[in-house]
Formats: structure tokens, sequence, C-alpha cells
């Protein structure tokens, strides 16, 4: 989706991201966290819905492929704590406390690999752990299909919870419990560090658990609390198979999102979106049409199906497509006209101007009202630079045309069809660059009959 708005968290919290999992399913080179969701990587999609909240502290804690996230960490103000060797989330939460030294606030733990949580939900883990009666700790929940091997949480119908237990180690009866803990969990930074350096890891899996704490607030009386989530929200992804899935929930969201801001979608599920695609008011999407990042669609456009569009703007009322692509730098002007198999890079089209046909326009500016024939090509690139073209207001470039660049054809020139443009066309003018036609007549005839005749002596 879009940015998230602003929301307040009801008091100082730091963020800590658990994402040092190898991610071995994943069969990457690439750091699972950084694999995108809707153009954006998934660790991006978190750090987005933290960064809304204003938080105080951010702290991301990887295994190996410190070099891979760190630049993206960077540009939201995270900091990189590392796990190694990893030894469970318990573990790896400790990794984050001495970049947190001093910090006596909050502490919300999250997961890189579990990226379309919103930022409504962790506020609300952060208001139940600052309400009256100030649990230890509060655990995101949530109630999927098949509870498959998530831990379990049990509670009371009040959300106070009994009892927290992995699945590895949860007796026949605990399994049917339905209610599962998404690993998310929110505690007082005090309480945090206090708590980890007691959990053990006398389990199924040698490994000290996160969710231990818990328990172990409640054998010194505390009470925590549990919140609920819908399953979508805390989907988590250790292969390409449920990335693919959580990218279909995403879509499904987003496409829903643009028609109840009154876009029409011919075909909502064959329209692919990015995670900033801005779709304004009556824009009609026609069939399998995808947006890369960085695309602004203007009131009342229409697009066409099977059109690409990436890093583009256009404006009101433009018409885009069918089988048009749009590139980074391409800027349509209102009520301007894009048409089959046009491609556009780094260009300007201006107010009601048309390019209707096979066309390639890089590295140009079209001016209001000029009409681009079939067939033309500025040809922007000579191997070592890119140049521009100009096109005038209400110039008129013929069929097959090529507009060797550095070029400027005037307003309202033309120039004509199959002509090969390599200097200025001024205001007005005609410009012709073409082989003259030479007719000979019953020359067609004459060949047919000697070449009939040297086949058939063949």
């Amino acid at each position: 989706m879009e940015s998230s708005p602003h929301i307040a968290s009801p008091a100082p919290f730091a963020a800590v991201i658990l994402a040092a999992g190898k991610g071995t399913r994943m069969r990457s080179d690439l750091h699972k966290v950084l694999h995108p969701i809707a153009g954006r990587p998934m660790l991006g999609h978190l750090l987005d819905s933290i960064d809304s909240l204003s938080p105080a502290a951010r702290i991301v804690v990887v295994g190996s492929g410190r070099d891979q996230v760190a630049p993206l960490a960077t540009r939201h103000q995270a900091r990189i704590a590392v796990q190694d060797p990893q030894l469970g989330t318990g573990h790896a939460v400790q990794q984050a406390q001495p970049l947190l030294d001093g910090f006596d606030g909050d502490v919300l733990v999250l997961y890189g690999d579990v990226p379309l949580v919103q930022a409504a939900t962790m506020a609300r883990m952060l208001e139940r752990l600052n309400a009256a009666d100030a649990p230890a700790a509060v655990v995101l929940a949530f109630r999927p299909e098949d509870p498959l091997a998530y831990g379990r949480v049990l509670a009371g119908p009040d959300g106070i919870i009994a009892k927290m237990v992995e699945h590895k180690d949860a007796s026949d009866e605990e399994r049917e419990v339905r209610l599962c803990n998404s690993g998310l969990l929110a505690m007082r930074a005090a309480d945090l560090w206090g708590f980890l350096a007691r959990i053990g890891n006398a389990n199924a899996a040698g490994e000290y658990y996160l969710p231990d704490v818990v328990m172990l607030a409640a054998a010194d009386g505390r009470r925590s609390a549990v919140i609920e989530a819908e399953p979508w929200e805390v989907a988590g992804i250790n292969s390409r198979a449920e990335l693919a899935d959580v990218e279909a929930t995403w879509q499904s969201r987003r496409r829903a999102q643009a028609m109840v801001e009154g876009a029409t979608l011919i075909a909502p599920d064959t329209v692919w979106f990015a995670h900033d695609t801005k779709i304004g008011r009556d824009v009609t999407i026609e069939p399998h049409v995808f947006f890369g990042p960085g695309v602004a669609i203007a009131d009342r456009v229409t697009i066409h199906g099977f059109s690409h569009i990436e890093g583009a703007s256009v404006a009101s009322g433009a018409e885009i497509g069918p089988y048009a692509r749009l590139r980074p730098g391409a800027e349509i002007g209102e009520h301007a006209k894009v048409g089959n198999f046009v491609e556009i890079k780094k260009a300007r089209l201006g107010a009601g101007a048309k390019a209707n046909h096979l066309t390639y326009l890089g590295d140009a500016d079209i001016g209001a009202g000029a009409n681009i024939g079939a067939g033309t090509i500025t040809c922007n690139y000579d191997g070592f630079f890119k140049y521009r073209t100009t096109i005038g207001e209400g110039a008129f470039i013929g069929s097959n045309s090529a507009l060797v660049a550095p070029v400027s054809v005037g307003a309202r020139a033309i120039v004509a069809a199959g002509s090969v443009v390599t200097q200025d066309v001024a205001d007005e003018a005609l410009g012709v660059a073409r082989a003259r036609l030479e007719v000979k007549p019953g020359w067609a005839g004459r060949f047919r009959a000697v070449m009939a005749a040297r086949k058939k002596a063949g």
C-alpha cells in the first residue's frame, strides 16, 4: 500500500526487527528480507510502517548478509546488530541490547519476514502494554485456517495469557487450540532484558525462545496480554511460494483500495500495482496492466490492456495503450494519447499530443498538439552518450521517420514520411530527407519473364 499515515504511539519505543534467518528455502543469493513485494523489499514495507510511529530507535538483527541489508536499514535510520551464532529468537533480541543501552522505553519485537503488519496494529500492542493493568508483555496472535506448526497461546476471554507453548513442545490438547503466536511482542525495556537473561534452552530445539519471557513473567506473578490480528497481516515468508502468496494478498487489498477510491478495474485480478502507485478518480484500467514503482496517474485517465508503466506520470484525460510501455521519466500531458506498441522513456509528451502506433520516443520533448506518425524513432544514443530531441507544438512527424539527436523540429513544422532528420527543421518548415523515387515503366513485367524462364530451364 501507499506509505502509512503518521500514528502517534503512546510512549517512546524502540523497534527490534529480527532478520537473522538464513533463508535457505528461498534458494537465493539475495537476503531473504530484501526480496520484493510490490516492488519494495519486504523489510522496506515493515520499516515504512514503523517509521509512521516515530520510534526512538530502530534495530535490525541479522545473521549473514549484513552488507546487503545495511543500505536499506541506513535509509530508515536503523542500526544493525549481528547474531552469530544463531541460538534462537530470544538470543537474537539480546543482540540489540548493547545498541539500546540507556533506553528505558518500550520495545516492539518484529520480524523482517513478516512484512505486512500494519502500523495501527503495532500501535495497539503498545497501547495495551501501557494500559492501566500494566501487563508485563503483549503478544500478537492470530487464528489461521490451519495452525500447522505455530506456537499456541492459551488465554482467557479477557485476553490474559495462561500459557504459551511452542508446537514442538505442546501436548495434543494444547495443539487443539487455534490461537497462534505470531512472534511479535511488546515489552518494557527493563523487563525484556531482565527476562531474556533468565530464559533457558531446555526444549526440543535447544534454542532460546523469545516467547519464554511471558512464562517467566507469569512465574513472577505478572500477567501478560494477547491481542489479535488478521492472519494475512502476520503471514511469514520462508519460500518463494510464500512470497507469491503474500504478494497476492497485498495486490488483492491494493486493487480493492483503488476501486474504493474511484478507479474502475475491468479485471481486477490481472492488474498489478507497485507499493507507491498513485491512481486518481474515474481512471479506467483494462486487463493485464502492470505498474512498476514511481507511477502517478491523474483523474479520468484510460489505460488500455497489456500496458507496462514504471517511473512515469500521466496527466488527466490522457489515454494509454493498449500494449504501451512508459519507462522512467515519461511525462504524459493532459489528453495526450500513447497508442499501441509505443515506448516512451525520459520524454515529455505535451497536452493533446499523439503517438498512436509503433513508436519509440526517448530523451525527447514533444510539444502540445504534436502528431507523431507510426514507426517514428528518436535516435537518442550513439553508443556513448544520450542526446535530446525537441519537437515543437503542433508539429507533424510523418510515419517511419528517424530523428537523429540532437535535433529540433519547430512548431507547426512537418517532417515528411520516411525522412531521416539530422539537422534542425524550423518553425512552419517542411523537412524531407529521403532518396528520390525512380519509376521504370514495364520493368517488373520484363523481370518476371526473365526469372520465370531461368527457373524453368534450371
